[in-house]
Formats: C-alpha cells, structure tokens, sequence
C-alpha cells in the first residue's frame, strides 16, 4: 500500500501576502487538503499568495486541477498569485498544458515577493 503524504504549512511574509509551503505527493488522495488551504479568505484584492512547490515531489492531474483552480480564484478576486520553485518535470508539465502562459512563476517565494520580501 503506497503512502500519500503531503503537508501545507504558512510561511511568515510580508504584510499582504502568504506564502504556503507544499512538501509532499499532490495527487488524487492529498489534493483536498491543499485545497481547503486555498479557501477563499486567502485571495483578496490586492493581496499576494505564493505557493512555494520546492519540497513538491509528484503532481497529478488532480494537483494540477487545483492549482488552476486557486489561479481562477486568486484572477476572480484581483489577488496575485505566484508559483515558485517549481522542479523541471511540472514545468514541463505546466508548458505542455500551456498553464506556462497562465502562471506565474518565481525561482523562490522570496523571488516571488520581490523587493516587498520579509
């Protein structure tokens, strides 16, 4: 029986913003927790979310379902959103859906927030 593990953890950041950091498997059995994470309170205009993917080690098609959905959420509400840290193979991933020209991305959370950063 495999494991699916993942956690979300908020991240102190500046004024505005939120940083969450997903470490783990997103996929078919863990995406409801990220998820409930991007509740609607998170996104408001003018505010800023970076979802900071360094530590994500597999995404599904069901991740990516809900990482579009926190994009429709965040783009409805005038909120910014950022992914960073994204590795090589959901890049591609990302480019081959062509969500590369919907997202933005950022090496690092600390990149995404810019000269703003903690």
């Amino acid at each position: 029986m495999n494991e699916h593990t993942l956690t979300v953890s908020p991240r102190p950041a500046a004024p505005g913003a939120t940083v969450l950091v997903v470490d783990g498997e997103l996929d078919h059995h863990t995406a409801p927790l990220l998820a409930r994470w991007l509740g609607g309170e998170l996104f408001a205009p003018g505010a800023r979310v970076v979802l900071d993917l360094t530590a994500l080690t597999y995404c599904d098609s069901t991740g990516v379902t809900v990482l579009v959905g926190a994009y429709q959420k965040a783009h409805a509400t005038g909120c910014a959103l950022s992914l960073a840290g994204v590795n090589d193979d959901l890049t591609r991933v990302f480019t081959i859906m062509g969500l590369d020209q919907v997202f933005s991305f950022a090496p690092t959370a600390a990149d995404a927030l810019g000269p703003d950063r903690p």
